[in-house]
């Protein structure tokens, strides 16, 4: 075991795999040129159509022990993923890794084929009872927990193979031209399949609108795709909102909220050319709702928002606060439509919003961005993987590429959830480190790093009700007592890879 630079203990080797423990957000460096995916040649006539996901599977000679991956688009409206593990099993194929760039709480329905050995590993975030049962020991399933920028990254440089890339296609044509904007399962972007159709070794997009040649407008073209199945239902693409994207109306979130809006106004990055993206859960919406207000109140008019795009962004690119949208996945159908209209509404790639390792991704322009937590602790780390029982249930999405790239990372939460202090010593398992966290902004008080001296006086002349992060952890355990430490057995179940590949933090197997 060896500790990384914020003091947790990393194992040298993991099944397999020698680590390289977190040091900082910004040394690592890539260590390959990038990785490519093999050339082809198309002669005219040629057809891409097959008539099944098992033909398509044996034409990408799938064999025990390669990796498949999906995108997660259509989020717990996608039915594609288990689908395709349920055709793997009665095809006898055994020890395959999922690297898709997420794992839903609707993809449970592959917990027997775990079980059974047909997936034995999973390469990418998990949300959900997949990763509560692995957190128990239920599950022998390792997970390798990666943000979207260092999806991307893995990809990019070929940490991760993937050798057929199963792409959820709401419009397609014969040619495998898809986007994601027409048809009945129109999800929107499409920015995490576009990094698997550049570097997947067989790609194929898979359909339930095939449409007449070419289909238009173009996400991922023909000369990316190797095989175009057609499916009766990609999913329901009304199950893409969720209960974490909806605004926030109980006073204490509409309080963090203001709070939150205060210091950015009074960081002076709310003027001209403003910059924003921000979480999906309701108090981040509520910010998101409050500047608006902001601009339209002081008539500023912001360049750019970014990330998953919900319709309050649509709003205010439609009422000119926002000159563009960037949008790697859709948070909504009112985004999804957007999207299919409007010009200045642009899907980007995972790789081009996050990836680190390229040269020039778009959460370095960022101003400012709102985040959530599950924990914080006084030295501003931030947990989002794990909850208070010490069970891995989501994943990191965007959370630490967006933190390392902004002006300004606050992040949002309450002082307290069912009694437990979000403030503690330490979190829990450390997804976003310290040093890129500017605020945490909670109903009773508002938090700053030390290096924003001028953002605190600033505050404080606001009558903003400011405190000291170590001062704010003991007042809050006055109420709440110093809630009882989990324990865990030495088995390392999941890693929390930081953007860059290093290991920031490990989850082990909670002692029951």
């Amino acid at each position: 075991m060896a500790k990384n630079s914020l003091g947790r203990e990393i194992p040298a080797v993991w099944r397999g795999r020698s680590l390289d423990p977190y040091m900082d957000p910004w040394s690592r460096q890539p260590e390959v040129l990038r990785a490519t995916r093999p050339l082809v040649r198309c002669r005219p006539g040629d057809s891409k159509l097959l008539p099944s996901l098992r033909v398509a599977i044996e034409m990408c000679e799938l064999k025990n022990g390669m990796n498949i991956s999906t995108h997660h688009a259509l989020r717990n409206g996608d039915v594609l993923l288990n689908m395709l593990v349920k055709e793997l099993d009665v095809m006898g194929l055994r020890d395959i890794g999922i690297a898709s760039s997420s794992v839903h709480a609707v993809n449970a329905e592959i917990i027997p084929y775990i079980r059974k050995g047909v997936i034995t590993r999973i390469e990418t975030g998990v949300n959900g009872l997949i990763a509560e049962l692995v957190s128990k020991g239920e599950l022998d399933c390792p997970i390798v927990v990666r943000s979207h920028g260092g999806r991307a990254r893995s990809l990019a440089t070929g940490e991760v193979e993937v050798d057929a890339a199963f792409l959820a296609a709401p419009c397609c044509d014969i040619t495998g031209n898809l986007n994601g904007v027409y048809g009945p399962s129109a999800c929107g972007s499409l920015g995490y399949a576009l990094t698997d159709a550049r570097y997947a070794k067989k790609v194929i997009a898979v359909t339930d609108n095939l449409v007449r040649f070419p289909a238009a407008p173009i996400s991922i073209g023909q000369s990316e795709v190797d095989y175009v199945v057609q499916i009766d239902s990609l999913g329901d693409p009304n199950k893409i909102v969720s209960t974490t994207t909806r605004l926030a109306r109980d006073p204490a979130a509409l309080l963090i909220a203001r709070y939150a809006t205060e210091v950015i106004e009074a960081s002076g990055l709310l003027k001209d050319g403003f910059s924003f993206q921000t979480g999906a859960g309701g108090t981040s919406l509520a910010v998101a709702d409050l500047i608006h207000r902001k601009m339209a109140a002081g008539k500023i008019k912001g360049s750019f928002g970014c990330g998953g795009i919900t319709g309050y962004f649509v709003d205010m690119l439609e009422q000119g606060y926002f000159e563009t949208l960037f949008d790697v996945q859709c948070f909504d159908l009112k985004a999804v439509e957007s999207l299919r209209r409007n010009p200045g509404h642009r899907e980007i790639s995972a790789s081009l919003y996050a990836n680190p390792y390229n040269r020039g991704e778009v959460v370095n322009m960022l101003d400012c961005v709102i985040l959530g937590a599950t924990e914080v602790d006084v030295d501003f780390n931030v947990n989002v993987n794990t909850e208070s029982s010490g069970y891995l249930l989501h994943n990191t999405g965007g959370h630490c590429d967006a933190a390392a790239g902004a002006k300004l990372a606050i992040v949002v939460a309450p002082s307290m959830r069912g009694r437990l202090p979000i403030v503690r010593d330490a979190v829990t398992t450390i997804t976003t480190p310290g040093e890129t966290v500017d605020v945490i902004v909670t109903e009773r008080g508002i938090c700053v790093a030390d290096k924003h001296v001028d953002l605190k006086k600033e505050l404080l002349r606001r009558k903003l009700p400011l405190k000291d992060i170590r001062q704010f952890h003991e007042e809050i355990t006055r109420i709440t007592g110093v809630p009882r430490a989990v324990e865990f057995e030495d088995e390392v179940v999941a890693l929390i890879e930081y953007r860059d590949g290093s290991i920031i933090d490990v989850v082990r197997r909670v002692r029951e």
